[in-house]
């Protein structure tokens, strides 16, 4: 018999534990409705099933036990595939209902696939991601929302949709102070990678001069820490920023925001996307001319002082290869800058061609 057919036969037969061992219910046999409790025992196996019912039933299913260890069985393996019961339908519009019908997002021709949206206490909006199998409620739907590593949403095998959209409420309000510290950099400064953040990108790349650009990675479980940095530009440009990041980090304050921290270790000021359209500053590529080279921006840079012209990593190697006078040592190039023929150096990485 096919999980459908069962499905259709015994919709009322549910299970009664976590491990899909004990069913109670009802079951229509002789267009009667009977009692009926079925319990496997640990090693699963069928003949060693035993029904609990009453003698009505015990005398309509004389025979024809059997069969019913073989639903129970097929019930008990039924995949996400399976078509879902009729009651099914019901109890997840019922749980829609309960929950806000303004929470549904979306919802696929089968309902089988539901998108809720949900808002922190910042006003942040977030999209929960759920995908249903046919025995919801008792057993939990797979679970999806834009978070940062490590976290995730946990629940109980019979949560229901308000169960889980309580359990991601309080992991976003866990995640407030690591939304507001990066909420606050993409607005105050120009953040030059990824180019439109996700609430799971823990990583900006922003703009401090020409050519200059620093690089923080913050832990989310840690917000109010000093974030890993990284400098990329000339070297006459970025040593110094190297040397204040040093002497200055006893000074980085956790009561006092990411931004106002960066800037007073840094003793910087940094210039907004707008401030850098107001003046000459480029960052476009000196090879190809383009600031974007499919999704990667200019990463190299000449540390000449009076040249400091950037590079798409991708370019430069391909320029490098070009010249003869080019020499390679395990993973770096040496060469010329095509700019101000001065030597310059490309570290290949793993993402290099």
């Amino acid at each position: 018999m096919c999980d459908r057919s069962l499905l259709s036969q015994c919709p009322l037969l549910l299970p009664q534990d976590l491990h899909g061992r004990v069913y109670d219910g009802f079951i229509t046999a002789q267009d009667k409705d009977f009692r009926l409790r079925v319990i496997l025992p640990a090693d699963l196996k069928l003949q060693n099933a035993r029904i609990e019912c009453s003698w009505q039933l015990k005398k309509v299913l004389q025979g024809y036990q059997h069969v019913v260890k073989q639903d129970v069985a097929l019930k008990n393996t039924s995949s996400l595939d399976a078509s879902p019961a009729p009651q099914y339908y019901s109890l997840l519009v019922k749980d829609i209902e309960n929950l806000g019908w303004d929470k549904l997002l979306f919802v696929d021709n089968e309902f089988s696939t539901i998108k809720l949206k949900i808002e922190d206490s910042s006003g942040r909006e977030h999209v929960i991601l759920l995908r249903l199998g046919a025995r919801y409620p008792y057993k939990a739907p797979d679970c999806s929302v834009d978070l940062p590593v490590p976290f995730s949403i946990s629940w109980t095998p019979q949560s229901n949709l308000q169960d889980i959209y309580n359990q991601v409420l309080l992991t976003l309000e866990s995640l407030k102070d690591f939304w507001d510290a990066l909420d606050e950099i993409d607005k105050k400064t120009w953040v030059l990678e990824p180019e439109k953040p996700t609430r799971s990108a823990t990583v900006r790349r922003i703009a401090i001069g020409n050519n200059v650009s620093i690089t923080i990675d913050l832990d989310p479980r840690h917000p109010t820490m000093i974030p890993e940095c990284y400098f990329l530009g000339a070297d006459h440009v970025v040593h110094p920023l190297k040397d204040k990041l040093n002497s200055n980090i006893h000074l980085w304050d956790p009561e006092t925001g990411l931004f106002q921290n960066l800037k007073d270790i840094l003793e910087i000021e940094f210039p907004s996307q707008s401030d850098f359209k107001k003046s000459d500053f480029s960052m476009d590529c000196g090879i190809c001319y383009a600031y974007r080279l499919d999704s990667a921006i200019p990463d190299q840079v000449c540390d000449d002082p009076h040249c400091g012209q950037p590079f798409h990593q991708a370019c430069l190697y391909e320029w490098l290869n070009t010249l003869p006078s080019s020499r390679q040592s395990f993973n770096i190039i040496y060469g010329e800058c095509p700019y101000c023929s001065k030597p310059i150096t490309l570290k290949l990485s793993n993402k290099t061609f």
